[in-house]
């Protein structure tokens, strides 16, 4: 019997029912699959995939759209001086949030473990992630304001700043110039344009201060002559020529008008300061056994010195870190809840071993838990470098307009040149291309540590 004879005879069989029913399904199975998977794919294709081909064919063109310019908008992305501080801040932001979150994380995991609440204590920390972005920014605006009377941080470095250096007592304060009595320095300071010695009286009259701003205690100005002075002995009076309600003679104390109490004034001989005071309640001061000679009675400039009004956050140099700040503010919560679902399925007899070998916790956390929640760490890191790679809320609500260039990353930087006044949406679609380049190996990574881990 031949081949063609086989496998006609074969051919003619009849097939088993159970066969071709088992087939039939499977086909009907697959076509009710492909009905409910079709929308997902049409919803897909039409925001993720055409929008990822447009992009990649707009960015061959100008910013009009209609002259064809080959690779003129990828060169242009790196002679702007706007996009390379776009990519190096970037850059800072993959190396530097990722990195602190997952330490953040691990370390906050691990703590959470011997915390009696540790399900409120994750709670707390979790909930950050509640709050949009938006709102997030806003806060941390608010909270970076250098105003030490809106924003919160400069409000507790000013008072930790004045508790151990002090402040000025009158930063508003200046001479009252033009009587002859007081001529200002090049630093800021006051002395008298007329030398005195000892046994002379001397009023110095200040103007700028507010009455509401007077220290508590300050009293009546004492006039300078009201005591004789002893020998060897220069006296005055610091005071606020100004009564209030009007009146009373420029530079002359009157009874309504108050002493400085608080201001340093200092004795100058040659250009020397040989002796110093610091006025009372009611203005006065003296400088006793003085030699014989003459003298310059100075205000020294630290009287009149502005107060410390913290450190601008959210200026060109602490910007962009000012920012990172505020998203570990509103990640490490995820960090520390992926990295401890990790820990919560270690094997607890493996560490138990260690600690019955005399391991202490030091090195139980060094070369047991890190080493394996290797897994885990790696992909919470890349996870966040793929986040941080986007990100575009904070940077472009928190920095402030005259900072933004200075705060820009690659997401704000493209929506910037497309839309936020640049109008060059060429450039822009570059500088998107250029984005997802960078996030699709990372992407791809992330997917084949899964793939690993499932199987």
């Amino acid at each position: 019997m031949t081949a063609t004879t086989l496998e006609k005879e074969a051919g003619s069989r009849p097939v088993a029912p159970g066969a071709a029913l088992r087939r039939r399904a499977r086909r009907r199975g697959r076509g009710v699959a492909l009905f409910f998977v079709l929308p997902a794919l049409l919803l897909l294709g039409a925001l993720v995939v055409y929008p990822v081909l447009f992009s990649v064919g707009r960015s061959f063109f100008d910013a009009s759209g209609t002259r064809f310019v080959g690779g003129d908008n990828y060169a242009e992305m790196f002679r702007d001086p706007a996009t390379l501080t776009a990519i190096r801040n970037t850059i800072i932001w993959v190396v530097v949030a990722p990195a602190l979150l997952t330490g953040l994380g691990l370390i906050l995991a691990v703590l959470v473990e011997k915390v009696r609440w540790a399900t409120a204590f994750k709670l707390l920390l979790f909930m950050p992630m509640a709050v949009s972005f938006l709102a997030a920014g806003i806060v941390f605006r608010l909270a970076y304001d250098e105003d030490p009377n809106k924003g919160v941080l400069n409000a507790a470095v000013v008072s930790v700043h004045d508790a151990f250096a002090g402040t000025s007592p009158y930063p508003t304060a200046r001479g009252r110039e033009g009587q002859g009595l007081l001529t200002r320095g090049r630093d800021g300071s006051y002395r008298t344009s007329a030398s005195v010695s000892p046994g002379d009286s001397v009023a110095l009259p200040m103007v700028g201060v507010l009455p509401g701003d007077l220290p508590k205690g300050a009293a009546p100005a004492s006039p300078a002559a009201a005591h004789k002075p002893a020998p060897g002995e220069l006296r005055g009076v610091v005071y606020l020529d100004f009564v209030p309600g009007g009146g009373g003679r420029q530079g002359k104390v009157d009874p309504r008008e108050s002493g400085l109490p608080g201001m340093t004034v200092e004795a100058v001989r040659d250009g020397r300061t040989v002796a110093s005071a610091t006025a009372a309640s009611d203005g006065s001061f003296r400088f006793p056994h003085l030699a014989s000679g003459s003298y310059t009675v100075k205000l020294p400039a630290s009287n009149f010195a502005q107060p410390y009004q913290g450190v601008s956050w959210l200026g060109p140099m602490l910007v962009t870190p000012a920012i990172i700040g505020a998203y570990l503010w509103i990640w490490t919560g995820f960090a520390m809840v992926l990295i401890g679902a990790g820990l919560s399925t270690l094997p607890r007899e493996v560490l138990e071993a260690a600690r019955m070998d005399g391991a202490n916790e030091w090195q139980i956390f060094r070369r047991i838990t890190v080493p394996l929640l290797a897994p885990v760490l790696t992909v919470v890191f890349v996870t966040l470098v793929i986040n941080v790679m986007k990100v575009f809320d904070l940077v472009y609500i928190i920095a402030p307009g005259p900072v933004q260039e200075n705060a820009t990353v690659l997401a704000t930087q493209m929506w910037l040149v497309s839309f936020g006044g640049g109008n060059n949406q060429g450039l822009g679609s570059a500088l998107g291309v250029l984005l997802l380049l960078l996030v699709v190996p990372a992407m791809v990574f992330n997917v084949r540590r899964f793939r690993r881990s499932q199987r």
